[in-house]
């Protein structure tokens, strides 16, 4: 039977991945990477340098073409659905035309598989469609987050206090009740604007782990939250896209 592991390799050092994703990386007959246009080569390149770097044995590439996707649509999670339904069947396709009955295969996920990522999700989908039937393992990796407080050199949480995952959207609605520390993921709005007289301190970051790396913290005033600002707007001009993360944190009673 076919074999897929869905293997998380960090937010952007090669040295993120585990002695685990290593191994199973050494397993793998056919890596499955999305390429998702010439603004993003970034990440396809360094998904090669991954494999240049760990494989020892003999493998295959084969680049997928990830399905355009509605920026601004009038109903997003009606538009995310569409899209994961086309990612879907572009799954089936390449694991049905380049993945023998005995070999193994890999998506290569940004970060960790379980955060903010639709391949788990993705892969059930191809499962529960039917047309192909294959196992498959999970990977954990160093999350965005993780990585961002560490190169930050602070804790994701203060002492006997909750943490909230969310997104620039969600955050917009309002601050998440009984909770002091705000991971933010998915912000195209700089969000944080709206919480300058909140008396919080915020860890900003972008291509965090990469030679591209942009590292902002302090107190966030309306100065700061403008440099911020100013910063992601250049950066994203500059390569075609971003990736960034951040962490609002207010003081503890």
């Amino acid at each position: 039977m076919r074999k897929i592991y869905a293997i998380g390799i960090g937010a952007g050092d090669p040295e993120h991945l585990t002695v685990q994703a290593v191994d199973r990386l050494n397993r793998v007959d056919v890596f499955f990477v999305l390429d998702k246009g010439e603004e993003k080569a970034d990440l396809v390149r360094l998904r090669e340098e991954i494999l240049d770097r760990y494989v020892t044995r003999p493998y295959r590439v084969v680049l997928v073409a990830d399905p355009p996707r509605d920026r601004k649509p009038a109903d997003y999670r009606a538009a995310v659905a569409d899209w994961h339904a086309a990612r879907a069947e572009v799954y089936e396709s390449v694991i049905l035309s380049s993945l023998a009955e005995s070999q193994t295969g890999a998506f290569l996920v940004w970060g960790d598989p379980s955060l903010y990522d639709s391949t788990i999700a993705l892969i059930e989908t191809v499962l529960a469609r039917g047309r192909v039937t294959f196992e498959y393992e999970v990977i954990p990796g160093i999350s965005s987050i993780s990585a961002l407080v560490a190169r930050h050199r602070t804790t994701m949480n203060q002492i006997g206090r909750a943490v909230q995952l969310t997104t620039g959207r969600l955050l917009a609605t309002g601050w998440p009740p009984d909770v002091d520390d705000v991971f933010v993921l998915l912000d195209a709005h700089t969000t944080f604007d709206r919480y300058t007289s909140h008396d919080l301190t915020i860890y900003w970051g972008a291509y965090v782990g990469t030679p591209d790396e942009i590292l902002i913290s302090g107190p966030l005033t309306p100065a700061l939250a403008t440099k911020i600002r100013e910063t992601r707007t250049a950066a994203r001009e500059h390569h075609g896209w971003i990736m960034d993360t951040y962490l609002l944190r207010r003081p503890t009673p």
